[in-house]
């Protein structure tokens, strides 16, 4: 009986086949007029072994084969030659692969160009990377004011200072000259602004948080002054932005406020929560659709705030204050410091947003959990830094560390990785890139402040070093070392530049040196650029 059923199986199958194929040489005069010629060596009936299968079926069974099967597959014969180089195919392997995800097929004539040319310049990055090869830059500070926080998005590098001015600067086309976004303080009180607690900025927006309470919003597609402006009645203990929509949150004494812009464009306070200690870490959790949700750490107590629902306690275990965090879309990791009789070492512990438990409880550290991240590591990984000098990259699939690394004297302070590589600051005031595939460090540069941002992608990285003071030890401002030693420093690197990074000039030796003003020397020129 089987052998008959897959005898009536094959009959019907090469009936089906056989009734294609006549189809399809009834259509063909029409198609000839509609589409462009194939080449001469090209079949419309294509060999497979001891049956001829039409090109589009042949098509469908390549489309599940890699780069390096394509290409063994078009040294078979003329006719899988020309299957192996169709445009559909190639123009798939660029989009699984993210190489220009927003085109479209018709945009370029020859897809597997496209492909190899887009995969040896992510080559030529990645060697860059190792062989620190670029151009690295000193974004331009604000005179006489001492750095007090940055941040950064796809290039876009916000910053605050003790003036209480608040610059921008867009890292991704070489013009370093940045705009000063204006506030409502009155000009006629030279002086007497007050300092920048926070800064956040995002795709559309940019956000500044100010030590007398107030929060100023700017729309960067608008102009430089402020669509909104928000008063606090205490100071404002921690900022978050969403990194794609345009909720802003802010805490303050018991208080937390999240603001949203309603469909007219005006802001307003989409909720309102109160906590029971001050918050120390904020975060947005990204794509949560219609209603914000944000996660907040107060000493010891995290809560998952959602804008159409009251604060609930996430975790809480009294005497263990958390340390640090960050959050994905569907999970969030805080450290935890172990107090009391019972000592069980720190950890950090990944929580579910959806199911609202504790997945995983990560590490055994001595030292405190300093920074995590989460967001940006590749699927199933963490990457952590600790006051006991190490960076260290958690396997969530197995709730253990699979690699750490001996980085920073004075501990780690900030941290990223992807696929490959991992950059990490310190305490003490370095930047240090590393292999984690090698375990191996590729270069590493120092400035005189503790790291306090990092920020990469695949051909550009963001450094700043935030003082511990805000204030100049030297009241002589006039004096130019004085200053650059104590005003904190923040860095652009562009691998995608074929020029070593030691070598490449600071924007300022990159103007005009003709300019007679007798007030606009360029400094830079007579005063060699150190690392202190």
């Amino acid at each position: 009986m089987a052998d008959q059923g897959l005898e009536e199986f094959r009959r019907r199958w090469q009936e089906e086949l056989a009734q294609a194929q006549a189809l399809r040489k009834r259509r063909r005069p029409e198609a000839a007029e509609r589409r462009p010629r194939r080449p001469e060596n090209e079949l419309d009936d294509v060999p497979f072994f001891d049956v001829q299968l039409p090109y589009e079926l042949a098509i469908n069974i390549f489309q599940y084969l890699g780069r390096k099967e394509l290409g063994r597959c078009a040294q078979v014969s003329k006719t899988w030659k020309v299957i192996a180089e169709d445009e559909v195919l190639w123009y798939r392997l660029c989009q699984q692969e993210g190489h220009l995800p927003e085109s479209s097929i018709s945009d370029y004539s020859c897809w597997k160009l496209v492909f190899q040319e887009c995969r040896a310049r992510e080559h030529m990055l990645r060697t860059n990377w190792k062989n620190r090869k670029g151009a690295v830059s000193e974004l331009e500070p604000v005179p006489d004011a001492v750095l007090c926080d940055v941040h950064s998005h796809d290039g876009v590098v916000i910053a605050g200072y003790t003036s209480g001015d608040v610059r921008v600067w867009d890292t991704r086309t070489w013009d370093y000259l940045a705009p000063f976004l204006e506030s409502e303080y009155e000009e006629d009180e030279p002086g007497m602004q007050p300092y920048v607690s926070f800064v956040r900025i995002n795709s559309s927006l940019a956000v500044a948080a100010y030590e007398d309470g107030f929060l100023n919003i700017w729309d960067l597609r608008t102009g430089r002054y402020p669509i909104h402006r928000f008063e606090h009645d205490a100071r404002i203990q921690a900022l978050a932005l969403g990194r794609k929509d345009v909720t802003v949150a802010t805490a303050s004494a018991f208080g937390v406020v999240m603001l949203y812009p309603n469909e007219e464009g005006y802001w307003q306070m989409a909720a309102e929560f109160e906590v029971q200690k001050l918050v120390d870490f904020f975060e947005i959790v990204p794509d949560t659709g219609r209603y914000p949700v944000a996660i907040a750490t107060a000493g010891d107590l995290v809560y998952l705030l959602k804008a159409e629902d009251s604060a609930r306690t996430l975790h809480y275990v009294y005497g263990q204050p958390v340390t640090c965090l960050d959050v994905s879309a569907s999970q969030v990791a805080f450290g935890v410091k172990s107090l009391g009789w019972v000592y069980e070492g720190n950890k950090i512990l990944v929580y579910s947003l959806e199911a609202e438990r504790c997945l995983s409880k990560l590490g055994n550290a001595l030292g405190d959990f300093t920074c995590v991240n989460l967001r940006d590591s590749p699927p199933n990984l963490m990457v952590s830094g600790n006051m006991d000098r190490r960076v260290r990259i958690h396997d969530l699939r197995m709730d253990k560390i699979a690699l750490s690394l001996s980085a920073h004297q004075l501990g780690v302070s900030a941290v990223q990785m992807d696929d490959w590589k991992i950059v990490s600051g310190g305490e003490e005031g370095l930047v240090s890139v590393w292999d984690y595939r090698m375990n191996q460090k590729l270069w590493e540069v120092h400035s005189r402040h503790p790291v306090r941002h990092i920020s990469f992608n695949s051909h550009s990285l963001i450094t700043a070093n935030v003082p511990y003071e805000r204030v100049m030890r030297n009241p002589d401002l006039d004096n130019f070392t004085t200053y650059r030693r104590h005003r904190g420093l923040i860095h652009a690197y562009a691998f995608a530049v074929d020029q070593l990074a030691f070598q490449s000039p600071l924007p300022m030796c990159r103007s005009a040196c003709g300019a007679m003003n007798s007030y606009d020397y360029n400094l830079a020129l007579a005063f060699p650029s150190d690392n202190a």
